[in-house]
């Protein structure tokens, strides 16, 4: 007998099927750096309903290698869902049955956003480096947009986000202060430090020097894989921990028929990262890439006189910051700093740290003590 395919109807706390749309702006899109688009489109998802008054949106914020499916499945015989199906659904932190949740893949992005790998109108072929440098600042912008021509949206009632979707969520409240209630950033930081920078920036010479990348103007079905690949597979060391490694692989073997050629994936470590670079090339834009880490590099809220509370003096949002642990990209002292220069302004702000040996990711697995503090937060 053949199974029914599976499915996620009247399964408590899954949002089942969902579809993506296109939000298409024909105002021209002013970036900071002066370029300008003449319209740009953003992919996004939504999850539950809007209210009549619509005061239940909530924006979620997604991170550098994440897109606008945040939750649900596309597709019945789908095996994964969204990137935090975890936290959002019916009963969950995020509740959809009460609040009205966005997801959009950011400006910049290759998920269905305007990016490099759109096409420019003006010349029939894509953008590849032509499109206007990106900052954070300019992906906010764009999901301002969103909220208020797309929906009609003036004010949010959270903005959440984790890692760049963290740095994203701190800059609506600065860009924005009037347009959200309550501002959540998980495993974020205010400004990377010099070891942060440094691995991003290796990752862009491995995809720059790949002879595929041909100064931004490749194939987009033969670009430069081995880069994109590698700077993957570094980028997602930096997301785990020592600890969190050790316990998932440790010194375990893949099976000698697996392992081929006298260099080839011994440990079963290095056979997992292998995959994580392989299935990456699969779904990422190599230039979206570099204008994406580039946009994580600039972000710097310290700006010239170094104080972070000249530019958190602006914030009206009620703050809940949240890190780890273990998470070395961006420590908990950077998390820590964010609600520091909150107090010192006179904002209502809270800090939270979980301990946990995932390392940065951390935000985006099994967590209880996560799901209650996010859970009390919103309510």
């Amino acid at each position: 007998m053949e199974l029914e395919p599976r499915t996620f109807e009247d399964v408590p706390g899954e949002v089942g099927l969902v579809e993506w749309k296109d939000f298409v702006s024909h105002k021209p899109l002013r970036f900071e750096s002066g370029e300008q688009l003449p319209g740009f489109t953003l992919r996004y998802e939504t999850y539950g309903k809007l209210n009549a008054d619509k005061s239940n949106a909530i924006l979620i914020c997604h991170a550098l290698s994440g897109d606008h499916h945040a939750a649900g499945v596309h597709r019945l015989r789908d095996r994964k869902t969204g990137w935090w199906n975890n936290i959002i659904g019916p009963g969950k932190p995020i509740d959809t049955t009460r609040f009205f949740v966005i997801c959009s893949n950011c400006i910049g992005g290759c998920q269905g956003s305007s990016g490099p790998s759109s096409i420019n109108p003006e010349t029939g072929n894509p953008y590849n480096l032509d499109f206007p440098i990106v900052t954070i600042a300019d992906m906010v912008n764009a999901q301002h947009r969103l909220m208020t021509d797309g929906f009609g949206i003036e004010r949010l009632f959270a903005v959440i986000g984790g890692s760049m979707g963290g740095m994203q969520a701190l800059q609506w409240a600065i860009s924005y202060p009037d347009a959200l209630d309550r501002l959540l950033p998980l495993a974020t930081t205010a400004r990377q430090g010099a070891q942060t920078i440094a691995f991003n920036a290796v990752g862009r010479v491995s995809i720059i020097q790949d002879p595929d990348w041909n100064d931004g103007n490749y194939d987009h079905d033969h670009g430069p894989d081995v880069g994109l690949s590698v700077a993957r597979m570094m980028a997602h060391i930096t997301y785990l921990s020592d600890k969190g490694m050790d316990e998932k692989f440790g010194r375990e073997r893949v099976h000698s028929t697996d392992a081929r050629g006298r260099f080839g994936a011994e440990f079963q470590v290095e056979s997992y990262l292998r995959y994580q670079g392989q299935s990456f090339i699969n779904r990422f834009d190599a230039n979206t890439y570099l204008y994406l880490t580039k946009a994580l590099d600039q972000f710097d809220l310290y700006g010239s006189s170094g104080k972070l509370e000249d530019a958190l003096a602006v914030v009206k949002a009620r703050t809940l910051v949240i890190g780890f642990t273990s998470d070395w990209l961006f420590p908990p002292e950077q998390n820590r700093a964010i609600v520091h220069a909150l107090l010192r302004c006179g904002k209502q702000a809270s800090y939270a740290e979980l301990d946990m040996s995932l390392g940065h990711d951390s935000f985006l697995v099994h967590t209880p003590e996560l799901y209650e503090l996010v859970h009390r937060f919103l309510n």
